[in-house]
């Protein structure tokens, strides 16, 4: 069975430097037209499960606009590409993920590390988005220095044991999809 849509119309309703928000109709299999679908692309983004030294977990806490509130996560960032367009099916013309992770790290808690494992790429939320989010995994962390945040950011750092972050985990307080399963990854393959 074909299982492929066929794209028929997109009517961009946001498209800028930023975020490409659009409507898109497509034919399905069966040969009818589908109901509206909204997508967006957004740029691809990396997230660390970083550790100190003593094996606790780096945490930021953020506010996030789409949950209105202020969220406990790893370390994260976008993946810079050259150019206006930061975002777009991956052509393969963006910053090395290792190096942007290494980069958010160092800027987001002033930690560095020279112990780094790729864990996974994977789509970020593969029915709505085109963006990618890499995972990596940072062990033995050591302070550097402080952060070095970009002009929209405001973020806390906190060192977290192992079960304070598992305790979080199972309570809802910590939000991000992503971010759980780059947790449940490292605890994988550690």
């Amino acid at each position: 069975m074909e299982l492929e849509f066929k794209e028929q119309q997109t009517r961009h309703f946001v498209e800028n430097k930023w975020i490409d928000l659009r409507e898109v109709t497509y034919t399905m299999p069966d040969g009818t037209a589908s109901p509206p679908y909204y997508t967006y692309s957004r740029k691809n983004y990396v997230v660390i499960v970083a550790t100190d030294e003593a094996g606790r977990y780096l945490c930021v806490r953020q506010f996030r606009p789409g949950l209105g509130k202020v969220t406990t996560e790893f370390p994260a960032g976008g993946i810079d590409r050259p150019g206006e367009r930061q975002y777009g099916p991956d052509s393969g013309e963006q910053e090395d993920p290792l190096l942007a992770a290494q980069r958010e790290l160092r800027e987001e808690t002033g930690y560095v590390s020279a112990d780094w494992t790729r864990l996974i790429a994977v789509p970020s939320q593969a029915t709505m988005a085109d963006n990618w989010a890499w995972i990596f995994r940072a062990r033995n962390c050591r302070p550097a220095g402080g952060q070095r945040l970009d002009d929209t950011e405001f973020l806390n750092v906190l060192a977290l044991a192992p079960d304070e972050l598992e305790r979080r985990i199972r309570e809802g307080g910590f939000e991000q999809a992503v971010h759980i399963m780059a947790w449940a990854l490292d605890k994988l393959n550690k």
